[in-house]
């Protein structure tokens, strides 16, 4: 089982949202990021959702990013 970070920085999500799908179908541990600009919704219950400078400092991201076994960028 992967650790996989999606990180989102646009509002187009189709693809995102398909290859987030398919990394929990896996059994993969999946977060997500929304980076300004970024949006999230309709993500699978599963999904942890963190929103940078909201309820995530640059810090944190980073120690998320270093401890994935992937990072995505959207």
């Amino acid at each position: 089982m992967a650790t996989v970070l999606h990180l989102l920085k646009s509002p187009a999500t189709t693809l995102a949202r398909t290859v987030i799908d398919q990394h929990v179908r896996a059994g993969d541990r999946v977060s997500v990021v929304v980076l300004p600009g970024g949006v999230a919704s309709d993500l699978p219950p599963d999904v942890q959702v963190r929103r940078l400078d909201a309820d995530l400092s640059y810090t944190e991201l980073l120690d998320l990013i270093f401890e994935s076994d992937h990072v995505i960028t959207w």
